[in-house]
């Protein structure tokens, strides 16, 4: 059944999980891993320091992590009030404060904005290149040349989806993109985002194709009526087979018309 919209995830079904993990996000300190991010805080901080930008990011972690304390969802450290403390005591708080969360492996709106206003000169250096696997940029074309759309739905932000699929190793895949959600229309895992999604589109459920390697997303978009196809890359989590049953299983994108 040919499906006009295709929903697409990012990690472990465009762009391979270690890129995300290991690159960008880099929680794999045991591997030794030097991610990008934790990586050049530092010399990012101290030349952005004037930045009023910078500040606003920063006072959405603060926030955050006032919120965490109140809620103890998480044991977050602490940012002090930008114009009441020493630069130095807030940059640091602030490398901990963002190295705690990612050590957690969290999908927050104020870490992945930060996470993205870092990757946005990362990639604007060269210093950063995003990877996508071969077939995706095959499918996206032949998708939209019989009339698809194509949309991407990440728990990363839509500025950061951005850049990944603009700097990616295969080129400039963002023409090929009608449009982009994060997490800011609901969680991943949740019935109610795929009918949001749906509704924001103005189209049916059924007309819906989405692609996912998480197999509780793909159960969340089913139940919201969309049709679903469970990505299976090398590197993927393992899904339990009795999961998968009756279900579509891709390992790539060429068996999708």
């Amino acid at each position: 059944m040919s499906h006009p919209l295709v929903l697409v995830d990012i990690e472990g079904t465009t762009t391979p999980i270690t890129f995300v993990k290991d690159t960008l996000v880099g929680i794999s300190k045991a591997l030794e891993m030097f991610p990008y991010v934790l990586n050049n805080i530092r010399d990012f901080l101290d030349r952005k320091w004037e930045s009023p930008e910078l500040h606003t990011y920063i006072e959405h972690l603060r926030e955050q992590g006032r919120q965490d304390q109140i809620s103890g969802d998480i044991d977050a450290v602490q940012i002090p009030d930008l114009a009441a403390s020493p630069p130095e005591v807030v940059k640091q708080a602030v490398i901990q404060n963002v190295d705690a969360q990612m050590e957690a492996d969290r999908k927050i709106g104020a870490l992945k904005a930060f996470q993205g206003y870092m990757w946005e000169e990362g990639y604007a250096s060269g210093d950063l290149k995003s990877s996508v696997y071969n077939d995706v940029p095959v499918a996206f074309k032949r998708w939209t040349s019989n009339g698809k759309k194509v949309y991407i739905y990440s728990s990363g932000s839509i500025a950061a989806q951005k850049l990944l699929f603009e700097f990616s190793d295969k080129g400039n895949l963002l023409p090929y993109i009608s449009g982009h959600y994060d997490t800011t229309i609901g969680g991943k895992t949740l019935p109610s985002s795929y009918e949001a999604i749906g509704k924001s589109l103005d189209a049916s459920p059924q007309d819906i194709l989405f692609i996912s390697d998480n197999i509780l997303e793909i159960e969340a978009a089913e139940k919201a009526g969309l049709a679903t196809a469970v990505s299976v890359r090398p590197g993927n989590a393992p899904i339990d087979p009795d999961r998968l049953e009756g279900k579509m299983v891709i390992e790539s994108f060429d068996s999708l018309p």
